[in-house]
Order: structure tokens, then C-alpha cells, then sequence
């Protein structure tokens, strides 16, 4: 009974205060279930790439070192070595 009371003297007061304010303040009294909200779900970023360890990549030369004049040279020659050698086998067997 006494919290009857108490809530009726409560809410007597709150609405006298409400119409006694006249600077247009609005006095609310709610009462009601409390809303849960489950939160929000926490999206974590992707792991980072694993950490690769290699050999740095080895420069390969191709023939263009300080004697390329030289084997280039050497390719010529065999070339037309090779080049007579077949002139000759077809004159020896009457290619013409």
C-alpha cells in the first residue's frame, strides 16, 4: 500500500510540475520492458600472408660478357665451316 501511495503522490507531483512550467518542457514518465539489443557483430581483418623467405634471383648472362666479339667470331667461322662442308658433299655427289 505504501508503495501505491508513493507512486500516486509521485506522479501528482510530476504533472503538477508539468503544468506549472510554462517554458514549454515536455516531463515524460516511462515505464516499460527494457529492450535488448544484441550487438553488432565485430568483423576482424584476414590474417596477413605468410612471410615467404627466398634466395634473391640470380642474373644469368648471355654471352654478352667482355670476349662476346670473340664467340661471336667462333660462331661465324663454324657457320661457313659448316656451310663448305655441305657445298662440298653436294659437288662430290652431283647436286646441282
Amino acid at each position: 500500500m505504501n508503495k501505491k501511495v508513493l507512486g500516486a503522490v509521485l506522479g501528482l507531483t510530476v504533472l503538477g510540475a508539468s503544468t506549472a512550467a510554462s517554458a514549454h518542457v515536455d516531463v515524460a514518465v516511462g515505464l516499460g520492458v527494457p529492450l535488448v539489443v544484441p550487438a553488432a557483430p565485430v568483423y576482424a581483418a584476414p590474417p596477413p600472408p605468410p612471410v615467404v623467405v627466398a634466395q634473391a634471383p640470380v642474373a644469368v648472362g648471355y654471352g654478352y660478357g667482355p670476349d662476346w666479339r670473340e664467340r661471336r667470331a667462333w660462331r661465324e667461322r663454324e657457320w661457313r665451316r659448316h656451310e663448305w662442308r655441305e657445298h662440298e658433299w653436294h659437288e662430290h655427289h652431283d647436286w646441282h
